[in-house]
C-alpha cells in the first residue's frame, strides 16, 4: 500500500526546508547536520516519486545524482599530465617565402 502523495510531498518539501536551516547554520564543511538533511531530501524525493507514480502513473523530471567510482576528480598532478599531452607543438617551414 503506497502512502498518498500529497503526504510524500509534504515530507519532501520539509526536507528541503531542514535542509536549508542546516546549512545556514553549518559549522563545518562535513557538517554532519547537513549530510543526514541531504540523505533526507533523497529519501522523501524517492517516497514522493512512487507515491506520485502509483497514484497517478505520473513522474517529475527530477533524479536524484549518485556519484559512481568514475566520478573521481582528477588530482593536480593528473591535470598538469593531461595538459602536457595536450601542448604539442608544430614546426611549420616558413610558407610565405616569396622568390625574385
Amino acid at each position: 500500500m503506497s502512502i498518498d502523495p500529497r503526504v510524500a510531498l509534504q515530507t519532501l518539501v520539509t526536507a528541503l526546508e531542514e535542509h536549508l536551516a542546516a546549512s545556514a547554520s553549518r559549522r563545518m564543511d562535513d557538517d554532519p547536520a547537513v549530510e543526514a538533511a541531504y540523505l533526507a531530501i533523497a529519501d522523501a524525493f524517492e517516497a514522493y516519486e512512487e507515491a506520485l507514480y502509483d497514484a497517478h502513473g505520473e513522474v517529475t523530471p527530477l533524479e536524484i545524482y549518485e556519484e559512481s567510482d568514475e566520478d573521481v576528480d582528477l588530482e593536480d598532478d593528473d591535470l598538469d599530465e593531461v595538459d602536457d599531452e595536450a601542448d604539442v607543438e608544430v614546426e611549420t617551414d616558413d610558407v610565405n617565402a616569396t622568390r625574385d
